[in-house]
């Protein structure tokens, strides 16, 4: 919603809508704004659309379960997609801390490859796998003594009242070495 107020036209891949009343909630505030809603990957994606926003996955999955259908198929497109992706916190089938390793702590044969990460709060351990151009931090949310609790301390100052920052990229040779 905030992306259609800055004035950016928005489709939402939306394949499995859960009954709960905050996606409900969601989904009413879009439906209000009449953004449209997709039920499945669009075949001319790199044509109509200059960015994929990826935010399938929350901080919470669990990567060594695998990814379910329809899931599967829609990363395995966004990999194949030619257009700029930017990942939200945590690029989808990567683990939180690993990135994009398998359990055995190989490198997943295909893999989401953003070009830009938005780390919130604070940037997680797998962004050290980041190979992309642009990181940001962004969510101006955290109270200073849960920082100090997490010691997340030196974080970079938002500057003036913008509610992001740029954030250093990551050495591509250092973040290839360590895969």
């Amino acid at each position: 919603r905030h992306l259609i107020h800055f004035g950016y036209m928005v489709e939402v891949l939306y394949p499995k809508r859960p009954n709960k009343q905050l996606f409900t909630n969601l989904i009413a505030q879009l439906k209000s704004l009449e953004v449209p809603f997709l039920d499945s990957f669009p075949g001319n994606v790199n044509d109509k659309f200059d960015v994929i926003l990826d935010g399938i996955f929350g901080f919470s999955f669990n990567s060594q379960a695998g990814i379910r259908a329809p899931f599967d198929t829609i990363l395995d497109d966004m990999i194949d997609a030619s257009i700029p992706v930017a990942s939200i916190d945590i690029p989808s089938g990567w683990n939180v801390e690993k990135g994009p390793k398998k359990p055995d702590g190989s490198v997943l044969d295909r893999h989401l490859r953003p070009d830009m990460l938005i780390s919130l709060t604070a940037p997680k351990m797998c962004a050290k796998f980041f190979e992309g151009n642009h990181h940001f931090l962004g969510g101006r949310f955290l109270p200073p003594k849960l920082g100090a609790k997490y010691g997340l301390e030196g974080l970079p100052k938002y500057p003036g009242t913008s509610q992001i920052v740029r954030l250093p990229s990551t050495c591509k040779d250092d973040a290839q070495g360590s895969l």
